[in-house]
């Protein structure tokens, strides 16, 4: 039992599950039920890996291509892979009445990126009970913004549909009578709808333990934990300097309102929903570098979205300024950061960069596609955003396996990979003797 339990750490049991997750999806989009025109097995398995790890970049017009039962296929995965395959499992244990022991309750602790075990259970039922009552307000209100295009029924549909992707930071949309692969452009000065994706986008991007912590205590922002208020902080900066540029540089030929609008949704779409309500055709190349600056950066840890997450950055941020200013420690907020938060922070950095850099440069030369391009799609693969300059649906297998991985590692993320792939280590009390290296 000791020997099983050490091959199955909590970073396995999230990789596998996730795994299970995409395969089994998979599955069910590649059959004849699934689609009107069927689909071929990797364009199923590139659909149920973006839905599972809540990606939003396809293949297939999801509108167009899906009936009914692919839809709530790809819909289910979203739910599932935007909460986490271990939080709905909880939820189905604690459903049953299942006992959980203390490796389930560390398997959950990891998966959501909490501190301690101690209220686990309770802390997980507090998060599915809240996303279901957020998800439940955004279905009502989009279901206004649709209903005087749709009528009732697909305004129900849709409404649901696009709340759980919203909420879940997915992207993927369903919204019919419309030319493919537009998203939501039709939206652009719907202040109801860019509202409502918006709040959800960003309820859903800040983090569980952010709930949690906003709950014990309410807007008291002096009592938060320090996790928090750099979520909080940081998240403010990467909505309000991005919609300034692109209101000032990107969109200046636009109505004020529209303009308004359409800066503030792409700033918060871009960490790491996907949806978008204007065409990127006259995006400059300056715009577009900060879209894959956002994109890689994502949400918070422990949430819907992925990236490299806002905490990476901030870290590494405060890294940066304890050198510029000769100080021993990197500080945030009157708090001293630990030297291992600052080394898996530069780890996660340098990995996500790597595979960014790696998978432009396959796609590029396997695909004989512009660089930029193709750094654009995987900033948006790895960062589970979902957007495109439109190469995604004519790209070659290799070039969808590419992203298939980018897509996977971004939800699963890079360091819970490592720790799930690579040997347990033996922790040895030998030490090398210390040599200094000039750098810089």
């Amino acid at each position: 039992m000791k020997i099983r339990h050490k091959v199955l750490n909590s970073e396995r049991i999230v990789v596998l599950g996730f795994t299970a997750l995409i395969l089994l999806g998979a599955v069910l989009l590649w059959l004849p039920i699934s689609s009107k025109n069927g689909t071929s097995f990797i364009d199923a398995l590139f659909t149920a890996t973006s839905s599972s790890c809540v990606t939003g970049l396809v293949v297939k017009d999801t509108a167009s291509h899906f009936n009914l039962f692919g839809k709530t296929v790809i819909l289910i995965m979203i739910q599932i892979g935007g909460m986490g395959v271990i939080t709905m499992t909880t939820l189905v244990a604690m459903l049953i009445g299942k006992h959980l022991g203390i490796s389930e309750r560390n398997t959950i602790k990891n998966s959501i990126s909490a501190n301690h075990i101690g209220g686990i259970v309770g802390l997980t039922g507090f998060i599915v009970r809240t996303a279901a009552v957020i998800e439940a307000l955004g279905a009502v209100a989009l279901f206004f913004v649709f209903l005087p295009d749709y009528g009732v029924v697909d305004s129900i549909e849709y409404g649901i549909f696009h709340s759980v992707s919203g909420f879940c930071n997915a992207g993927f949309d369903i919204v019919a009578g419309k030319a493919p692969f537009s998203s939501l452009c039709g939206y652009v000065d719907n202040p109801l709808l860019n509202i409502t994706i918006m709040f959800l986008i960003i309820v859903g991007g800040i983090g569980f333990l952010t709930w949690e912590d906003i709950k014990t205590n309410k807007f008291s922002f002096r009592k938060y934990r320090l996790q928090t208020k750099i979520i909080l902080t940081t998240t403010l900066i990467l909505v309000i300097i991005p919609a300034l540029f692109f209101y000032f540089f990107e969109f200046s030929k636009m109505a004020v309102s529209s303009r308004i609008l359409a800066s503030f949704f792409q700033s918060v779409t871009l960490r790491t929903a996907g949806f978008n309500t204007v065409s990127f055709e006259n995006i400059s190349d300056s715009g577009k570098l900060m879209m894959i600056f956002l994109m890689l950066i994502g949400g918070a840890p422990g949430s819907t979205a992925g990236g490299m997450k806002i905490t990476t950055v901030a870290v590494l941020y405060a890294s940066v300024v304890s050198v510029f200013k000769r100080r021993d420690n990197a500080e945030i907020y009157k708090r001293r950061l630990p030297e291992n938060v600052i080394k898996n922070a530069a780890a996660i950095f340098i990995l996500y960069l790597f595979l960014f850099f790696l998978g432009a440069a396959i796609i590029s030369r396997a695909d004989n596609l512009p660089v930029f391009d193709c750094m654009f799609e995987t900033a948006s693969a790895i960062g589970t955003v979902g957007l495109t300059l439109g190469i995604t649906p004519a790209l070659s297998s290799v070039s969808k396996g590419v992203l298939i991985a980018l897509m996977f590692l971004g939800r699963v993320g890079g360091l819970t990979f490592v720790f799930a792939t690579v040997a347990d280590s033996k922790y040895s009390e030998n030490r090398y003797p210390k040599e200094n290296v000039t750098v810089g």
